[in-house]
């Protein structure tokens, strides 16, 4: 069963590998940030593969991490795009107050 489990973490891991070849060569930042998820995701399913492989509980506790800072990563991208979208940009006019 051990030697299962480290093929299926090798194979995840050889994801993440493309993964990060997605990243480099992204043509827009949306399709970088998704290859990024995808490294969380890889990330934590092959830290918990090994961790079952090896028998070692810290392992999930690093995926956990893992899992929370991929969260946190997709939130700051999407409110750093949504920011950006309704800043002013250098041509566009102040708004008056009508009243």
């Amino acid at each position: 069963m051990t030697e299962l489990l480290l093929a299926a973490a090798t194979f995840v891991l050889g994801t993440v590998a493309l993964g990060l070849v997605r990243i480099l060569r992204g043509p827009t930042n949306a399709d970088r940030m998704l290859a990024a998820q995808l490294l969380g995701t890889g990330g934590v399913a092959a830290l918990l593969l090994l961790g079952v492989a090896t028998g070692t509980s810290a392992l999930a506790e690093v995926a956990l991490l893992l899992a929370l800072l991929a969260a946190f990563a997709s939130v700051a991208f999407v409110s750093g795009t949504v920011s950006r979208d309704r800043a002013p940009g250098p041509d566009s006019e102040p708004e008056r107050d009508s009243g």
